[in-house]
């Protein structure tokens, strides 16, 4: 078996949709299990469609999940260039050889005049499309003369290369997820190849570059698969049948109601993100919520998407990129259509937010905290970061469940106080004051034996003292373990907290 060789081939369009990212991911895999090359392609032909900064966000996606190509777009290779539109002066050739041996023919009708026969059709409650029985009337060089055919040429008139499909043929393909596939040549049109402007359609730069990159899997979308009997016809017609590339085409991924396939749209409804980076449409300036900006780990999102439409066989949900590629086997990618979970997906994260180290989540907070105006020592931080990760989900929730480490409270929960503020706790919290005050060295486990014994020694329950005690840390009754808390507080800031909140409490509850 020749090496393996995949390819990912985008057009720059727009940003990369998560859909097109498990594409890239998919074909990365197989290339590294079967110790193969992962090339990104950017199929660029479509010029009308192009968008500037599109190839760029693709380049820094795959980099930010650590899919890394072997060969292409600014990285090279001997298959180059990797541009379709700096690849250009090959594909002409490739058209004319088609027409040559009878595979294709020239097609002179203007947009007007197809588009008043497909009215014509339409009157009839018929749909028109450009194959082997309506072509017989069309203007074209199968029903032209060779040296009608010639003069148009040689006047400029405008035209197109189609393929020309035969009638009353199977055409059978094999696809690694689907199995065999048939189907009918007398339900296919004629596609176009190549334009007059000198450009090929998708169809044809498609297959020639693989061919002549020595692609042998293509892995790409079902919305493909429609295309699948062209390209193998292509292959066929120029005779590259022993060459051709096996096929497999990957389920699509679907809204989360599993009622169609998921969108930008989609996204913007249930407030999660459909693009692994945050996007600004160049010409609206509308900003696009990416998996990046949201605070989602480059492996969570490859976990994600390793799940939509493919099965380890195990239950084990947490693969590192390595033991995807361990795992991977092509056999177990489904037919069926994979709905997107955005709980799943926040669970996903919540999972490497617990596993990660805590330096580098801290390092992660740390500069969340700067950009709040706080400054503190990393080593705190880390210790902070242990107490509460287990409560969050993304690193910019540790705020929300920390934020009472950084600052004291400034207003107390209305509902706390009246519930759990009795007329003998500003008395308890006072004596408390002076046990901790006692502390020595002040650390948890000190402060959590001292408070303890002491309650015990004074007929306290537990409640009536670390209630009101957690009040006037936090303002509230969340939050960590008191003795954990304290000890990273200071006991300075810790009396100060419980003096202070007692005045403001009792100076509000006497008003």
């Amino acid at each position: 078996m020749n090496q393996v060789r995949v390819r990912f081939a985008p057009s720059p369009t727009g940003p990369l949709h998560i859909g097109g990212l498990r594409t890239a991911l998919f074909n990365y895999l197989f290339a590294r299990k079967h110790d193969g090359k992962f090339i990104l392609r950017i199929e660029d032909t479509d010029q009308a469609r192009f968008v500037s900064g599109a190839e760029d966000y693709i380049n820094e996606a795959l980099e930010w999940c650590g899919i890394l190509p072997d060969e292409g777009v600014g990285i090279g290779g001997e298959h180059g260039p990797y541009r379709q539109s700096e690849r250009q002066a090959i594909y002409a050739g490739y058209a004319e050889n088609l027409i040559e041996t009878g595979k294709a023919y020239y097609a002179f009708d203007t947009p007007g005049e197809l588009e008043e026969i497909r009215r014509s059709f339409e009157e009839k409650k018929e749909t028109f499309t450009y194959d082997a029985v309506t072509r017989k009337d069309l203007r074209n060089s199968l029903n032209l003369s060779e040296t009608e055919t010639g003069d148009l040429l040689e006047d400029g008139t405008p035209y197109v290369i189609r393929f020309k499909f035969e009638r009353e043929e199977t055409i059978t393909m094999k696809d690694l997820v689907r199995g065999e596939v048939k189907v009918d040549s007398n339900t296919l049109d004629d596609k176009i190849l190549f334009k007059s402007d000198g450009m090929p359609t998708y169809h044809l730069a498609n297959v020639v570059d693989d061919h002549l990159m020595g692609i042998t899997h293509v892995i790409r979308g079902e919305e493909w698969l429609p295309s699948l009997p062209l390209h193998v016809s292509l292959y066929k017609a120029f005779g590259w049948k022993k060459s051709m590339p096996e096929f497999a085409h990957l389920p699509l991924i679907l809204k989360p109601d599993g009622k169609g396939k998921l969108s930008k749209r989609d996204g913007d409804k249930g407030g999660f993100p459909v693009f692994p980076l945050a996007w600004t449409d160049p010409g609206s300036g509308q900003v696009s919520s990416g998996y990046r900006e949201a605070g989602y780990f480059p492996e969570t999102c490859l976990n994600i998407l390793a799940f939509l439409g493919w099965n380890p066989g195990t239950e084990k949900e947490l693969f590192t990129l390595r033991e995807l590629v361990d795992h991977f086997d092509i056999s177990r990618i489904g037919k069926a259509g994979a709905k997107f979970d955005p709980e799943k997906a926040k669970w996903f994260n919540h999972q490497y937010l617990q596993r990660k180290p805590a330096a580098e989540i801290a390092g992660l907070f740390q500069n969340d905290l700067e950009k709040r105006g706080i400054e503190a020592d990393i080593g705190l931080v880390r210790k902070i970061v242990e107490l509460v990760r287990e409560r969050a989900d993304f690193v910019s929730e540790l705020w929300e469940h920390s934020a009472f480490f950084f600052m004291a409270p400034e207003d107390y929960d209305e509902k706390v106080v009246r519930k759990r503020w009795k007329e003998q706790t500003p008395g308890i919290m006072k004596e408390l004051v002076a046990i901790l005050a006692s502390v020595d060295p002040f650390t948890s486990t000190n402060i959590e034996m001292t408070v303890k014994s002491e309650a015990e020694a004074r007929e306290w329950g537990m409640g009536a003292v670390m209630n009101p005690w957690r009040l006037l840390m936090v303002g509230t009754l969340k939050g960590p373990s008191l003795s954990e808390m304290a000890e990273i507080i200071g006991k300075k800031e810790v009396i100060s907290r419980i003096e202070r909140g007692i005045g403001n409490i009792e100076t509000r509850l006497s008003k």
